[in-house]
């Protein structure tokens, strides 16, 4: 490197290269405390070294303090030294930046004994005069200016990187997520997902089965906002998309997907796997998730854990039959929990007014979040059209 290196940076840079970040490790966690002590010791030796008390102290012993009184300035500025060296060693071009002013500032502190030793410490360039201590000033402040542009500069880089990683994780999130409108015979399924953030943690599949004609629709909301939610809902779609390759039975696919999520820390989500058969008999599997309503009711069914609680846990299941015009709506937690500006919820009683008026998915979704959205929004409604109704026949 270009820049000329302290003394101690050398004998430190001969050392080692475990030894002297050790010695360095130990060393600075006691700096506030070396400072205190220094500071103290310096306030008594400057105050006899310059005999403020010349009427109670000889003139030898005010000599031997003004010693100590200089001791104890080069003692600071080593410790300065030695802080920079550890920034070098941490930082690398930050710590190499602030060396020289530093090193500026510390000899700045010994003008007058320069002076003394007929060391010039000030200057007259056009015929300004700058002093020793000017110039330090100058440097330090040039020092800091850079050092808080530079964070700055890698500051902002740092939000363009993140900003284009939530973008990419949405535009992600969007080709996992099906169509909003999906027609299969008999069955008419359409969805809305309003996300909280750029990135939500709702999720839902919705996979026909080309064998028997049945139709499995998944869906779910994992804890946690924002990317490490979305990471987590495409684990959790990843996995969905595994399991039903070996199995469509709703029961079989919550515990395949409470497998996935046991041992990852908080890593939870609620989920609702529903399984419509091509004659209208539908098998519903729920691990925590809100409850379908079914023509505006609520269904009735027992509550059960969230996915990845505990291993083995039950989950509740129930059979129903689906005839002509019904309408079935599936919807996570955030349409129950927005809240106004008053702090007000806006409720499964405002849920179930609005279901029993027919409201399609859409209609429910944006209401929620009209009244002010607090959390992903995402509602599946399926109806029964008159075609599956003839197939029952």
């Amino acid at each position: 490197m270009d820049i000329q290196r302290s003394d101690l940076f050398k004998t430190l840079e001969r050392l080692p290269t475990n030894t002297s970040t050790l010695l360095l490790t130990c060393l600075l966690p006691w700096v506030p405390r070396v400072v205190a002590a220094l500071t103290v010791l310096y306030g008594f030796s400057n105050a006899l070294g310059e005999d403020l008390f010349y009427t109670l102290t000889p003139q030898g012993v005010s000599a031997a303090f003004h010693l100590v009184a200089i001791g104890i300035r080069l003692s600071f500025l080593g410790l300065l030294v030695l802080i920079v060296v550890h920034g070098i060693r941490q930082q690398g071009r930050e710590g190499w930046l602030a060396l020289p002013a530093v090193v500026l500032v510390g000899i700045a502190q010994f003008q007058i004994d320069l002076v003394v030793l007929h060391v010039p410490t000030i200057w007259y360039p056009l015929g300004v005069g700058i002093g020793l201590s000017d110039i330090a000033s100058a440097a330090l402040s040039v020092v800091i200016f850079a050092l808080l542009l530079r964070r700055l500069q890698q500051s902002l880089k740092r939000q363009r990187q993140m900003a284009l990683d939530v973008k990419q994780a949405q535009e992600v999130q969007q080709v996992i997520l099906p169509q909003a409108l999906s027609s299969f015979p008999g069955l008419e399924i359409a969805s809305e997902y309003r996300p909280a953030r750029e990135v939500g943690g709702d999720f839902f599949q919705i996979i026909p089965d080309l064998t028997d004609g049945s139709v499995l629709i998944v869906v779910g909301d994992v804890t946690g906002k924002g990317l490490k939610a979305g990471m987590l809902v495409a684990l959790l779609v990843g996995a969905i998309r595994s399991t039903v390759e070996m199995t469509t039975e709703p029961i079989g696919m919550l515990q395949a997907l409470n497998r996935r999520l046991l041992r990852r820390g908080d890593a939870q989500a609620t989920c609702l796997v529903l399984r419509i058969e091509k004659d209208g008999s539908a098998t519903l599997a729920n691990a925590g998730h809100i409850a379908p309503y079914l023509n505006g009711e609520p269904m009735a069914m027992e509550g059960a854990l969230p996915l990845g609680m505990m291993e083995g846990a039950e989950f509740s299941v129930m059979h129903f039959k689906l005839n002509e015009r019904d309408r079935l709506m599936l919807m996570s937690d955030g349409i129950a929990e927005a809240t106004d500006a008053n702090g007000n919820l806006f409720g499964f009683e405002r849920v179930h007014d609005l279901l029993r008026e027919s409201r399609s998915a859409s209609d429910v979704a944006t209401a929620a979040q009209k009244f002010g959205q607090e959390d992903d929004i995402s509602v599946i409604s399926v109806t029964c059209t008159a075609k599956l109704t003839s197939a029952l026949v």
